[in-house]
Parts: C-alpha cells; sequence; structure tokens
C-alpha cells in the first residue's frame, strides 16, 4: 500500500472519528441516571445502563403525537417538492416559451434571500387565509417548487437523450405525458435526492413550527423536544438526548433505504 493510500485512510479514519465520538457520547449520556448525567467530573460510560430512558420519554412528552404530525408534515412536503418541482424543471429543460432562460436565473437568484427576510410576509398572508396554528403553513410551500428542487430535476432532465422524448411524441405522446411517462421515471436518483434532503429540511424544521404552531398537540417532533426543557424533564435532562437521539432514526432509515439513489443522484446532478 503507497503512502498516498496510508494517509488519505488516516484522515477518513480520523474525519469519521470526529464525527462519531459527539453521537457516541450523546448516546452514552440518553443511557445514565439522573445522577450520572449531573456527575462533575463527567463520566462517558453509563453505569448501570439506563434503557427506559427511552420508553419513559415516549411516554412523558407524548412523542407518539408529535412523530405523527412530523410524519404528516414530511410527507406532504416530499409530494409537494417532488411533483411541483419536477413539472417546473421539465418546464425550463424541455419546452420553449419566451423568457425561459431568464426566468430561470430569476429562480436561481431566490435562493439567495434569506429565510428569515420571507417569515413576517409569510406570517401575514398565513394569517389572513386562517392557517395558523395548523400544520399547513409547515408543508403548503413545497407545493409550489423550491428553487433547490427546481434545479436539481432540470439538471437531471437534462441528461435525459432526446430520442426518449421524440419516440414517444411519435407514439403520440403530449408533453405531459412525456413528463410523466417517460422523463420522471428515468430520474430516480435525483427525485430519491430531493426526496432526503426534503424531508431532512423539514424533519428537523424548528422556526416555522415555534412561529405556526401554538397548541401543544399539533407539535412537530423538534419542538416537542424542545419542549421538554424544564416542562417534563425536571432536571432528568438525559431524556432530552433520549428525545434527540430518538428523532434520528426516521432519518437514518431514509437514507439508508436511498443512499444508493441519493448518491447516483448528487453526482449526476453536479452536486459536491
Amino acid at each position: 500500500m503507497s503512502i498516498r493510500k496510508i494517509l488519505a485512510y488516516a484522515a477518513i479514519g480520523i474525519s469519521s472519528a470526529i464525527m462519531f465520538i459527539p453521537f457516541l457520547t450523546a448516546l452514552f449520556n440518553s443511557l445514565k441516571t439522573v445522577g450520572q448525567f449531573n456527575k462533575y467530573p463527567p463520566e462517558l460510560f453509563p453505569d448501570p445502563i439506563k434503557w427506559s430512558n427511552y420508553s419513559e420519554v415516549w411516554e412523558l412528552a407524548n412523542f407518539s403525537t408529535y412523530t405523527l404530525n412530523s410524519l404528516t408534515v414530511s410527507v406532504l412536503s416530499i409530494l409537494g417538492a417532488i411533483l411541483s418541482s419536477s413539472m417546473v424543471a421539465y418546464a425550463f429543460a424541455r419546452l420553449q416559451f419566451p423568457f425561459r432562460d431568464t426566468l430561470f436565473m430569476i429562480v436561481l437568484g431566490t435562493m439567495m434571500i434569506p429565510g428569515v427576510v420571507t417569515i413576517i410576509p409569510q406570517f401575514i398572508i398565513f394569517k389572513q387565509l386562517g392557517m395558523l396554528d395548523t400544520l399547513m403553513p409547515l408543508w403548503v410551500l413545497e407545493w409550489l417548487g423550491q428553487p433547490f428542487g427546481i434545479f436539481l430535476m432540470r439538471q437531471a432532465f437534462l441528461g435525459i437523450p432526446r430520442e426518449y422524448e421524440e419516440a414517444a411524441k411519435i407514439d403520440g405522446c403530449n408533453p405531459f405525458q412525456i413528463y410523466w411517462r417517460v422523463a420522471l421515471p428515468m430520474c430516480k436518483p435525483s427525485l430519491a435526492t430531493l426526496a432526503i434532503f426534503t424531508f431532512m429540511a423539514k424533519w428537523n424544521e424548528i422556526l416555522a413550527p415555534v412561529i405556526y404552531i401554538t397548541t401543544r398537540e399539533k407539535y412537530t417532533l423538534p419542538v416537542g423536544i424542545l419542549s421538554l426543557k424544564g416542562q417534563w424533564t425536571g432536571g432528568n435532562d438525559q431524556y432530552l438526548v433520549a428525545g434527540a437521539l430518538i428523532s434520528l432514526i426516521p432519518i437514518l432509515i431514509v437514507f439508508l433505504i436511498a443512499e444508493k439513489y441519493f448518491v447516483e443522484g448528487a453526482r449526476s446532478s453536479g452536486l459536491k
């Protein structure tokens, strides 16, 4: 083995350890008793191991409701992002209409607008529509297209040879049928990439739920975990760590299932 490979593997191992150690520390802290968690100097390994912290925090904080709310928001957001962004992207990639490239540049330009700038206008709009204290403000915007999703799917559509579309036209397909039956099935890696990014963003989102949701039963999981502080824990902060680790499980499952498509989609779209 060459020196270059040894150094590369060493760098990868050190980087992996740096990223894995905080997760391992959180796992150990979630299994401690309140005495061990608050002990100074802190001890790394829990003794005894208290697996019941997970079941206790699940029951105390009504995690089943929070998880269901987060799943509802995430699934609806994924469906909206995939449908709306892919439709707009297909139009930018394949259809001919005036100012197409200019409009696409404007769409990309909106990615540079900080999210906090649009919070107040969005709040006023949702208030006028009577959507406050509902889950709709958390997912409805994804059905209007997102700039990143449009860019990602446009790159995927541009990579499809035009011969497929020409063959579909000969068979009598209209533009929507070509998009739905030919182009979209050929972009599964990019669709998986968009779905993962959308799921992670919505599952971990905390600012929008804090702004729009006031009823505890409608909290999403991140807000539910945040509300544990001082309410249910009573100094048992190991419950907070256990709740945070519980929220990671769906993300890991989704990524493991779609890892192959995610890597292929990121590579084909030019993402680094």
